[in-house]
């Protein structure tokens, strides 16, 4: 990459000393800045070309310098001899004026250095083109490395050179004598113009005479620059010391054999033995056979070899050339007529650029580009011929680049895309607008294009605005959706509004139905469906329209109609409309299916809607039975559960007969059975509680530690352990171990607690329930539950209360004095009553005491309602009984795992207890 960015810096370096030290000090640089070297040209192709610009009109000109450097070579004689020659030859071509012979803008300058003037802008020499590289620029350029000449060229251009000669040898009397490759110039157009007047001879006799021209002897001994190419030059120059016009002829008929052979000449001449060379090469003239003129096209061959004969009368002359078929060719006529436009009246030059379009795909490209476009933009002056010159400069815009159309093209388009007149120019843009739109940049087409759009919708003729308007459909999807919303619509529906015409309005709403696949579905909605309803007149082809736009929209898969919109706005639109009595049955028939479909689409859209909102109220109303249900049987637990309070509230309840129980039970149920105002507002707030504790997050548990109460309870374990002996004593004997029950706090510390109950209920073992592992947690607490063999509910049975054992452990905390100060595990002493102070702090303090029918009727505890089990769960109705599982995964406190649920379970028949007085007040102290 280094190398190539140095490679390239020397050779910039290069062209720039090359132009400065060559131009340097030359007059010619204070008019013109001179460029870039693009090509060689002259005699010997002695003078580079450079591109170059006026200062003062930034018009572009070529620079011809001749660099002094060349002739260093020479003894100061021979180079004055060459600098005259040249000198001679620019000053002959600047005195002359002619469309083929190169136009010089600037005369030649000297300075101590090099030779300079200016000419019209070139692309190159004919021998650069033919591969004649000498005196160019390294690398070389690439437009002349790929130049290619196309067969018109070749025509057209070997016309321009006979019709150059045609002047000279006819007006001015002149001969060239150096007709090559060297001094023929393509102009930046295309153009062969001729140059290199270093040995033209100009006739001696007056004009009225025969022309007369004086020769010189060729001096093989003069510089090369001081003489003529002898590869071009006729025969009888060297032989007879002669020539006339014929001369020049033969130099023609040379260049047209050297242009179809790749720039080879027809002799190969020995400059140093000339004139053996000449008289050898003299007969294979004379011979010339057409094998040697094969590469030439066959409608010239004859020509060539007429004009390349030895003898000078034979050879046509320039007249008789520009007159032959070869040069009747469409495309080199059609260059020739573009060079003459000038001299063209207005009629003449409309009824050339009517036929034009014909011929130009006929035509290359570039030649188009090079030859044609620059004449045609420059008739863009002449306001009456814009309207025919317009439609061939968009017919070549179309077969150019995007790059070349804005480059060549769209700088000479933009005043005419202002011009309002002739009317014809607004018709052209219009019928080429998707070109434009395609090949036109952004911001060009928002400030020039679309403007004129907008003029034509508001010119106030009905045929501009009807063609504007059957045009627009055809390039919409080419503009861009902020200018289509709020500056082509607007401006559309004005149009309808506004106008008189009804082929305007129809047109209009023809173009509105054609866009709207274009437009967003909300915009089409709020306002193009309201636009329909303020249009007055009722014309069978408006209502066709306006029925056709609300079709379009309502069938289109990105557009539709909303229900709303059909009801309210569409419809009480439409259905009148339809009853126009302008209207034929073929319209109506139109109209009365539209508003079917809409009708249809409408009891579809809106019978799903209710049918969905139905179902919705369906899935509502179970929703709220099944919750209705789950109130319910909360309701039904919670009121059971509640008589767990009665066995940690009223301890002497439990001593008191089955039959107390039972009435109990027959008042709950007449209770259930009629509930007062008071009863069933208690219910509601119940259900609202039991709602409100659903939505809540699971309670986690706490690791609190237990502080034990500051109040001192009275031990009463000793005399309750006395007074229940003789209770228990008629049947200790069929006691029988059911279940333990731990209590066991969260660092593990625990209580051993037997129950021992003999039970006979119809022979069989019922435990009550007490047989279960209870898990009871709360504040560090947890009770292990276990499956239970038999509903607990059963009904009333005979319970003996025995001896109760209660085993702390090594890492218990102490919950009494008592406690604290034994250090013999009561195991160790079956004769002392253990400490039952744990019990006092395991049930909380004191409550006073409550009836069984008050505490049926007391809200039930909130604590206990977060262990009701779920609805459904079979631990409701289940004789078997499952474990209860509580939040962390831990055996739970379950309604039927919990002995001291049902209080009726504790009930005994009278016969089987002696009720002591003492024991009760007793347990009254102990359960407060």
């Amino acid at each position: 990459m280094e190398s190539m960015l140095n490679k390239l810096k020397s050779t910039v370096t290069k062209v720039t000393a090359d132009v400065t030290s060559a131009v340097m000090g030359n007059p010619v640089t204070r008019e013109f800045d001179v460029g870039r070297h693009i090509a060689s040209g002259g005699n010997g192709l002695a003078w580079k070309i450079f591109n170059g610009t006026k200062k003062s009109t930034k018009q572009e000109v070529a620079v011809f310098v001749f660099d002094k450097k060349l002739i260093d070579k020479y003894q100061k004689f021979e180079k004055d001899q060459i600098i005259d020659s040249l000198k001679r030859g620019v000053q002959q071509l600047t005195r002359l004026r002619h469309p083929r012979l190169l136009t010089v803008q600037h005369p030649l300058e000297e300075s101590r250095d090099c030779l300079a003037f200016c000419t019209e802008p070139i692309c190159a020499s004919l021998a650069n083109v033919l591969g004649s590289w000498d005196n160019l620029p390294s690398p070389l350029p690439s437009d002349i490395k790929e130049y290619k000449l196309y067969d018109v060229e070749t025509k057209y251009g070997l016309l321009q050179v006979s019709e150059g000669l045609s002047f000279l040898h006819s007006s001015v009397k002149m001969v060239h004598g150096n007709i090559t490759p060297e001094n023929i110039i393509l102009n930046k157009s295309g153009a062969w113009k001729i140059m290199g007047f270093d040995f033209c001879i100009q006739s001696t006799n007056p004009s009225e005479q025969e022309p007369k021209f004086p020769c010189k002897e060729w001096d093989p001994n003069l510089p090369s620059l001081c003489l003529p190419n002898p590869e071009y030059l006729a025969p009888e120059y060297i032989l007879s010391v002669s020539c006339e016009t014929a001369s020049d002829m033969y130099s023609l008929g040379a260049v047209m054999y050297a242009v179809f052979n790749k720039g080879k000449p027809i002799l190969e001449v020995n400059k140093q033995d000339i004139y053996k060379s000449f008289s050898r090469q003299l007969d294979q003239l004379s011979r010339l056979s057409s094998s040697t003129l094969q590469d030439i096209p066959e409608e010239v061959r004859e020509h060539v070899k007429l004009l390349l004969n030895v003898a000078p009368a034979v050879r046509p002359d320039a007249d008789q050339m520009t007159k032959i078929p070869f040069f009747d060719d469409v495309g080199a006529m059609t260059l020739q007529y573009f060079d003459s436009l000038f001299q063209r009246d207005n009629l003449q030059k409309s009824q050339f650029f009517k036929g034009l379009p014909k011929v130009l795909p006929k035509l290359p490209k570039r030649v188009i580009i090079q030859r044609i476009l620059p004449c045609l933009t420059s008739e863009f002056v002449n306001p009456d011929m814009v309207p025919f010159v317009l439609p061939n400069v968009l017919l070549i815009a179309e077969e150019c680049t995007k790059e070349e159309y804005i480059r060549l093209i769209l700088p000479d388009l933009g005043p005419v895309f202002k011009q309002q007149e002739p009317i014809q120019i607004l018709l052209i843009f219009l019928q080429k607008m998707d070109l434009l739109l395609t090949k036109t940049p952004p911001d060009e087409i928002k400030n020039s294009v679309l403007p004129m759009v907008y003029r034509a919708l508001e010119a106030p003729s009905i045929q501009i605005q009807e063609l504007c308007l059957n045009i627009i459909p055809t390039f919409a999807n080419l503009i861009d959706y902020p200018s289509m919303k709020n500056s082509l619509i607007p401006r559309i529906k004005s149009a309808c509004l506004q106008t008189s015409s009804l082929a305007v309005r129809v047109n209009s709403l023809v173009c509105l139905g054609k866009i709207l696949e274009y437009l967003d579905k909300w915009f089409v909605l709020d306002d193009i469906l309201p636009f329909l309803q303020q249009i007055p007149s009722k014309e069978p082809a408006v209502l066709m329209g306006i029925l056709g736009i609300y079709k379009c929209t309502f069938t289109h898969k990105k557009l539709g109609i909303t229900k709303e919109q059909l009801a309210g706005k569409v419809l009480p639109h439409l259905i009148p409309l339809s009853i126009e009595n302008n209207l034929n049955l073929n319209q109506f028939n139109s109209f009365i299916c539209v508003i079917k479909d809409m009708l249809n689409r409408l009891e579809a859209e809106h019978k799903t809607k209710l049918e969905q909102l139905h179902v919705m109220q369906e899935q509502q109303k179970s929703l709220d039975i099944a919750n209705q249900m789950s109130v319910s049987e909360e309701a039904r637990s919670s009121s059971t559960s509640s008589q767990i309070d009665k066995v940690f509230t009223s301890g002497t309840d439990l001593l008191t007969s089955g039959s107390d129980s039972r009435e109990s039970e027959m008042s709950s149920k007449q209770k259930k059975a009629s509930l007062t105002l008071e009863e069933k507002q208690k219910l509601a707030k119940e259900q609202e509680q039991a709602q409100k504790l659903k939505s809540q997050q699971p309670l986690k548990p706490q690791a609190t530690a237990i502080t034990p109460p500051v109040k001192q309870t009275k031990d009463l374990t000793d005399t309750l352990i006395d007074n229940m002996s003789p209770l228990t004593s008629h049947s200790i004997n069929k006691a029988k171990v059911a279940s333990s029950s731990s209590f066991s706090s969260v660092p593990s510390m625990g209580v051993g607690m037997g129950f021992s109950s003999p039970i006979d209920n119809t022979k069989r073992n019922i435990t009550n329930g007490l047989n279960t592992n209870m898990g009871f947690q709360t504040a560090g607490f947890s009770m292990g539950a276990g499956p239970t063999t038999q509903n607990f509910f059963s009904g009333p049975s005979a319970t003996g209360t025995t001896k109760m054992n209660i085993v702390p452990t090594a890492n218990m905390p102490n919950y009494s004095p008592m406690n604290a100060a034994s250090p013999i595990s009561p195991l160790t002493q079956p004769n002392r009553p253990p400490d039952m102070s744990a019990l006092d702090n395991l049930f909380g303090p004191q409550k006073p005491k409550v009836s069984m029918k008050q505490l049926a009727q007391q809200k039930s505890s909130q604590w206990v309602n977060q262990f009701v089990p779920p609805q459904g769960s079979p631990s409701a109705s289940s004789s078997v009984l499952g474990p209860q599982m509580n939040m962390i995964g831990q055996p739970g406190f379950g309604i039927q795992g919990n002995p001291f649920f049902a209080p009726q379970n504790f009930a005994q028949p009278a016969n089987t207890m002696t009720n002591s007085s003492s024991a009760s007040n007793d347990l009254k102290d102990l359960f407060g």
